[in-house]
């Protein structure tokens, strides 16, 4: 007999200090949860590493840790971002993402079945993405502790010898280029947090994008930059790109898509689209001649049909970002000088 046999009752079952313990608790909640939802070949194996061959190219690999609230968003929940936010990270250099691991931080007393939930909905965005959860670690703390579940994903890749995406690459007359609308996953989770309710319902954009990344890089192989503009928000990810290639940015208020809603909330609640976090969005910097038929490629792309130009890469010793507004002026558009959206990934 297995030493985790038995069922757990997921239905109204909590997770406690046992499950945490490396005993046959936690066995049973390996077993009937995660290595019944992720199951794959790699992950059958039980060891403590995942082995695997590696195609010709660089590795990239990526980390990242989700403590979002709440837990579960329109348009998403913190195990489908886990999955799509690492597999953003390891894709904006242009790399195939191979493989990710899954560490988990359970608080005492969180039920089964929302950990079930999540974990289903992990297994169902890895498996859309093709990129397998192949190894992982739970852990438990004592109640108080933590807020219901914490997760790590760590995601590897490969990308091809010929290609060289890099934040220090933009090229003063370079075109930045947004795939779509900003703001959604932000206001997404803001409005469940806080239970507003709007005229229409406010969608987080969370998404894997690495399939968007591959057409781009077949059809323009020299993309200097590939960033998605997570925390922040586009502002603060355009004056990182700024700040690593010793440039300045100089946008067009008019061109950034923002939806109706998204900006009828920000103004409601005093925030500017520009800072909002997005999980399913990403900026391409690259040379002019390459940009039409970067936006055809990403246009013909479902997460890219919003794909627009919206500003271009100016020489600038302060690396500072502007933005001609829609009314004909101009202003900087800063770094985030403070935290706007707690808890947003």
């Amino acid at each position: 007999m297995r030493p985790y046999s038995g069922k757990l009752d997921i239905k109204h079952g909590l997770v406690n200090m046992s499950h945490g313990s490396g005993g046959r608790a936690m066995a049973q909640l390996i077993d009937q949860i995660f290595m019944f939802h992720f199951d794959n070949e790699l992950l059958r194996q039980q060891n403590d590493q995942a082995a695997f061959n590696v195609p010709a190219g660089r590795m990239v690999i990526s980390t990242d840790a989700h403590v979002i609230s709440p837990l579960f968003f329109p348009g998403g929940d913190i195990g489908s971002l886990s999955v799509h936010g690492t597999i953003n990270d390891v894709c904006m250099s242009g790399a195939k993402p191979l493989y990710l691991s899954a560490a988990f931080i359970l608080e005492e007393g969180f039920p089964l079945s929302k950990l079930e939930q999540i974990v289903i909905s992990m297994a169902k965005a890895s498996r859309e993405a093709g990129v397998p959860i192949v190894t992982g670690d739970t852990k438990v703390v004592e109640k108080g502790n933590g807020d219901g579940v914490f997760i790590t994903t760590t995601g590897v890749g490969v990308v091809p010898d010929s290609i060289n995406i890099s934040g220090e690459r933009a090229c003063i007359g370079d075109v930045i280029i947004l795939s779509g609308s900003i703001g959604d996953h932000g206001m997404a989770v803001l409005s469940s947090r806080e239970n507003l309710s709007f005229e229409t319902t406010l969608q987080s954009d969370s998404a894997a994008l690495h399939r968007l990344v591959k057409r781009m890089v077949e059809v323009a192989p020299d993309i200097h930059c590939l960033r998605d503009p997570t925390r922040g928000g586009l502002a603060t990810t355009l004056n990182e790109l700024a700040l690593q290639s010793s440039v300045g940015m100089l946008l067009e208020e008019s061109s950034i898509p923002v939806k109706a809603a998204v900006t009828g909330a920000c103004e409601l609640l005093g925030l500017d689209p520009l800072y909002v976090a997005n999980e399913g969005k990403l900026i391409c910097i690259c040379d002019a001649a390459d940009a039409d038929a970067l936006i055809a490629a990403m246009q013909a792309d479902p997460l890219g049909r919003d794909a627009a130009i919206i500003g271009t890469v100016v020489a600038d010793d302060h690396h500072m970002v502007q933005m001609q507004t829609s009314f004909g002026g101009s202003r900087i558009v800063d770094w985030l000088a403070s935290e706007q959206l707690p808890r947003i990934c």
